[in-house]
């Protein structure tokens, strides 16, 4: 079935915990008809949450791509996380969709979460459309959820549906733009619906609504003013056409209703999606940096154009090795060719090319621009990789992952569990860029190392549950590093007789103390022809060896200058081993000179609170170290950015929780190392 960009919509469902979203995705694949039988959250059968850890939580942590079709339309749904400490992948998933459907919970409303979420989106000017869920729930106020949409999240929000009824009364809903009552028959699972008159009790209320939506479209369009005032009747084409405009601009939030356990509701929505997000056609290029010249390019969505996607999401399949979801942006890749990943600059080759349908995939020959699929065959490749060709190699925007701040040792629990756990770190890191581990060498034990508590919470469980790994893991640690504060030069010399031949080098070092932030430098001021360019080489491998084994504590090394002042050499005993070794001996000892101090992460962190609690949530900052540098009111909230040490933000998000009633949110990104102050 091939799709041209117009007929494509890339869609995000995005909600709070327990909004309904996994129920919502499930309806959407029964009603389109790739789903035969309904699954359900609540006994554990969802088709989204693949992934068996998900389905005993209950929460979805993989965003999984799924196309399902809709009024000849073709829709990919990008499952997005809705907690936040996933923050990587869902600003991944927000960049790979065109569009997104807020699902909000008709008792709960914009819940902290969804504030959140919803701020992300609109960083990445994502056009969205909104669907109040479970109006069946007992407390289920649709009115009550508009007025949240104005007050919490500035949006103007206009309904094209109304509820007839709600809590257990909830029958249906009335169509603002047909004016007719839409009924969805229970026996057939909501599958069959049917268009009623309206109940006469809800004949003012539905006049009432229908005149707010054209007062809300006509306020963008004169077309519609004009056959308003004139009293003739608007055309639904008309007012849909305005909807669209003002939805991609995001000057109007659309919101649709309904039950997606009830089965009610839903197939309006599909209807939603189809006329009112964009397509791949519909939103501005994708802004590329070449390769090579680091210059800024626009990707235009053109099949014919140079070949470009984005690999947005790994998921390791036990039968098929890596699974790459990437989104195209240009051009068009064929299945059986050779490609080049052109972040990692290695080739690699296109196997198959799979469309993942609801619980089957689904081969294909070839994937065009705008549209979404699955790379069967990359062996290097990981999350955030552009593919291209030689031809034009042009990075989709350099992904930069922040550096992993917290650590736990985890250790096989026998023996033979070791390699085992080895290859499932090995494939954790490739679909979590976020996530790294290493081998440390003096204690033996492997250090895995993540963005927060909850990401290496759920990493452990994954480790175990998933890819059957039994191992024991230590508490959370903070990452140290370490560095020194004063300049030192030593020179050092070295001499060993091995297998009957004397081995003998000379080093002098200066090392200087960088700026926090400016990282390792290495610099050589001894002019080339001194000594083979070997021995140089080997020179330098002794001092980075050293930057990873660290001074006293074995931590790695940050923010250290290391000048290579003088060497004396004398060809008969050089070796590259002796220089080697001379330098790593001789960094050794001047950074030990050098006053050594350990070094703790300070982390960027950004509060976003309602106003009323700034007071109580500085306080809560500021008794952990925390700075506040500055802070700026947005309508919605107050944004605070302060910088705190890492190690005193263990649990910060339950102080944060209590403090502001559950409506603050905060987020950290690694700053920089400074030196570790206080116990």
């Amino acid at each position: 079935m091939h799709m041209q960009s117009e007929d494509i919509r890339n869609i995000g469902i995005m909600a709070h915990i327990d909004a309904g979203k996994t129920t919502t995705t499930e309806r959407i694949l029964y009603y389109t008809g790739e789903n035969h039988r309904i699954g359900e959250v609540d006994n554990g059968e969802a088709t989204m949450d693949w992934m068996e850890q998900e389905q005993d939580r209950g929460i979805t942590i993989t965003s999984a791509a799924t196309t399902c079709y809709w009024k000849g339309k073709q829709i990919n749904i990008i499952d997005t996380p809705g907690h936040v400490d996933f923050t990587a992948e869902v600003e991944r998933a927000l960049r790979v969709l065109d569009g997104a459907v807020g699902v909000f919970c008709a008792v709960g409303g914009v819940e902290p979460q969804s504030e959140t979420v919803w701020r992300q989106a609109n960083t990445y000017n994502v056009p969205r459309i909104a669907f109040v869920n479970k109006m069946d729930r007992l407390g289920a106020d649709f009115y009550a959820v508009l007025e949240d949409i104005k007050t919490k999240l500035k949006e103007e929000p206009v309904p094209l549906f109304i509820p007839v009824g709600k809590e257990s009364k909830f029958e249906g809903i009335i169509d603002l733009l047909k004016m007719k009552m839409v009924v969805f028959d229970a026996a057939s699972e909501g599958y069959d619906y049917s268009y009623v008159d309206i109940p006469a009790d809800m004949q003012d209320e539905a006049d009432q609504w229908r005149e707010k939506l054209i007062d809300s479209v006509s306020s963008f369009s004169d077309e519609i003013t004009e056959l308003y005032f004139a009293g003739e009747e608007i055309p639904s084409d008309k007012i849909i056409a305005t909807l669209r405009k003002c939805t991609l601009e995001r000057k109007l939030l659309p919101v649709f209703v309904g039950s997606s356990l009830k089965n009610i509701g839903v197939q309006c929505l599909l209807d939603g999606v189809v006329d009112l997000l964009p397509s791949p056609a519909d939103i501005p290029p994708a802004i590329g940096i070449h390769a090579k010249k680091e210059t800024e390019v626009k990707v235009e969505n053109d099949p014919k154009g140079p070949p470009l996607a984005l690999v947005f999401k790994v998921q390791y399949d036990r039968e098929a090795g890596p699974l790459c979801f990437i989104r195209v942006y240009s051009g068009t890749f064929h299945k059986s060719t050779a490609v080049l990943n052109i972040t990692k600059k290695k080739r690699e080759r296109i196997n198959r090319l799979l469309r993942m349908h609801a619980n089957r995939p689904e081969e294909i020959q070839e994937l065009k621009s705008g549209d979404i699929g699955v790379v069967v065959g990359f062996k290097g490749a990981q999350t955030g990789d552009t593919i291209g060709t030689e031809g034009a190699q042009i990075l989709l925007e350099k992904m930069v992952f922040p550096v992993p701040v917290i650590s736990v040792a985890i250790e096989p629990t026998t023996a033979s569990d070791q390699d085992k756990l080895q290859k499932a770190l090995e494939i954790l890191s490739s679909e979590d860029p976020t996530f790294t581990w290493k081998d440390n060498e003096e204690t033996g034990q492997l250090v895995i190392s993540g963005m927060g508590e909850l990401h290496l919470d759920v990493l452990v469980t994954r480790l175990t549950k998933e890819l059957k790994v039994s191992c024991q893991v230590g508490k959370p640690q903070v990452t140290y590093r370490e560095s020194i504060t004063q300049s030192v030069e030593h020179t050092q010399t070295f001499s060993r007789v091995i297998a009957g031949k004397e081995n003998a080098a000379e080093v002098t070092l200066r090392l200087t103390p960088q700026e926090s932030k400016e990282g390792n430098v290495y610099e050589n001021l001894v002019s080339a022809k001194t000594m083979p360019p070997e021995l140089f080489d080997a020179i330098k491998r002794g001092v980075e060896n050293s930057f990873q084994s660290g001074i006293k504590y074995g931590y790695e090394v940050c923010d250290t200058k290391v000048e290579l002042v003088s060497v004396k050499y004398n060809e008969l005993t050089a070796s590259e081993f002796a220089f080697e070794a001379c330098a790593a001996m001789c960094f050794d000892a001047a950074a030990n000179e050098a006053e050594p101090v350990l070094m703790e992460p300070i982390m960027d962190v950004t509060l976003i609170v309602p106003s009323q609690y700034v007071g109580e949530a500085i306080s809560s900052l500021t008794t952990r170290g925390g700075i506040v540098s500055s802070m700026e009111s947005k309508p919605s909230a107050d944004h605070i950015i302060a910088q705190a040490p890492l190690a005193k933000l263990f649990g910060y998000t339950t102080a944060l929780r209590s403090a502001t009633q559950g409506r603050g949110s905060f987020s950290m990104e690694f700053s920089h190392y400074a030196p570790k102050t206080g116990n």
